[in-house]
């Protein structure tokens, strides 16, 4: 009955253990650079037009809460990371249509909705593997050069990305049922993801747009404000949860009436 998760978990170890990595090198190096350029952090700020600091919600450079949001989450979590689960889920059908694979596997007793929810399962590998590796390398790090970070700030950082990611998810899963091709399916995928963190990002800065920005998942998630403010929004998680699930709902929908 799991054997699909099984399989599909352990495809994604390795661009686990990637990501990890390419985190912990950024992380390095972003943590050595701010003792050098904490006292100059004014003159950077001054340097820069404020829309900015709306569009990448930079607040507080001169604190390591407010560099590192700035730094790491504002765009390499929020957009790359987003981009990631968005790729490999925009895989997780298409490319089981592509080459024919899925032929077989509907072939045994297991239901379409099963193997939708099992391929997606699966991406609890990325999921754990990245909040866990890189909360704990961002925590190690900032002690090694003398700061430290609010635990429960650091640890609600990464578990309300949970819902984000799922999201970004969810986006590429859809995709993934609809579109046959894997490579247009990702490509899709990426460019929605991307789309959608400028579209808030730019109808933030203007309050007659900014409503446009509601249908983007980096609306309901805000990486300052947890960091710096020790600000929760749990409804956001929540509205976030309630959009994986129609996604998830959409996917197994569309499979489900697939003529494969």
């Amino acid at each position: 009955m799991t054997a699909i998760l099984r399989i599909e978990s352990r495809k994604r170890v390795r661009g686990s253990v990637i990501l990890l990595a390419v985190f912990a090198v950024l992380s390095a190096l972003y943590f050595s650079m701010f003792p050098g350029v904490q006292e100059e952090m004014d003159v950077l700020e001054d340097a820069f037009p404020g829309f900015m600091f709306e569009l990448f919600g930079i607040e507080e450079l001169h604190t390591i809460e407010g560099f590192i949001a700035a730094e790491i989450y504002s765009f390499f979590w929020i957009l790359l990371v987003g981009i990631y689960f968005a790729y490999v889920s925009a895989g997780l059908i298409a490319g089981d249509i592509q080459d024919r694979s899925m032929d077989l596997t509907l072939s045994n007793p297991v239901s379409r909705e099963s193997v939708v929810l099992q391929k997606l399962g699966a991406l609890w590998v990325p999921l754990v593997a990245l909040n866990v590796g890189v909360a704990l390398i961002v925590y190690v790090s900032a002690l090694a050069i003398g700061e430290s970070f609010n635990p429960v700030a650091l640890a609600m950082v990464h578990l309300l990305s949970v819902p984000y990611l799922l999201v970004c998810a969810g986006i590429g899963l859809v995709l993934s049922v609809g579109i046959d091709h894997v490579r247009s399916a990702r490509a899709a995928a990426l460019g929605a993801v991307i789309v959608l963190w400028l579209v808030e990002g730019v109808s933030s800065l203007d309050p007659d747009y900014e409503w446009i920005g509601a249908a983007a998942p980096t609306r309901y998630y805000d990486q300052t404000a947890i960091l710096v403010h020790e600000e929760y929004a749990l409804f956001d998680a929540g509205v976030l949860l309630v959009g994986f699930l129609a996604l998830i709902a959409l996917a197994v929908a569309l499979f489900v009436r697939r003529d494969i």
